[in-house]
């Protein structure tokens, strides 16, 4: 099984910044892409970010030139630099990645992180 585990949520003000971070860990797999997702409270859960492991990226237009998505393929680590946060950015924030394990397709999801973004 393929584990994520998501870091760098948290509160800020309107304007500011914050980093997100998510790790794949357990036994040999390979991740073909990796994201993030986004649900708000009453809202349905929505792409936010995706990149390749060739390091092709997808953008939702709310969070174009604002937002960054990074991988480090050694690390299995995806990242999400978040700048000019509005109000309406608040929501939690789920990691997923998809890949291949022993064969076997699948596509986990970490357990979330809250950002909160004050006006």
């Amino acid at each position: 099984q393929v584990q994520l585990v998501e870091s760098g949520g948290g509160l800020v003000q309107a304007g500011g910044s914050l980093r997100l971070s998510c790790a794949a860990s357990g036994s040999i797999f390979s991740i073909n892409a990796m994201g993030w997702h986004r649900q708000a409270p009453g809202k349905q859960r929505e792409l936010v970010a995706a990149i390749t492991d060739g390091g092709s990226t997808n953008y939702a237009d709310s969070v174009k030139g604002r937002f960054t998505i990074s991988r480090d393929n050694a690390k299995n680590t995806v990242y999400l630099q978040m700048n000019s946060l509005k109000p309406e950015d608040t929501a939690a924030y789920y990691c997923y990645a998809d890949g291949v394990k022993a064969g076997i397709h699948f596509y986990s999801w970490g357990q979330g992180t809250q950002v909160t973004v004050s006006s």
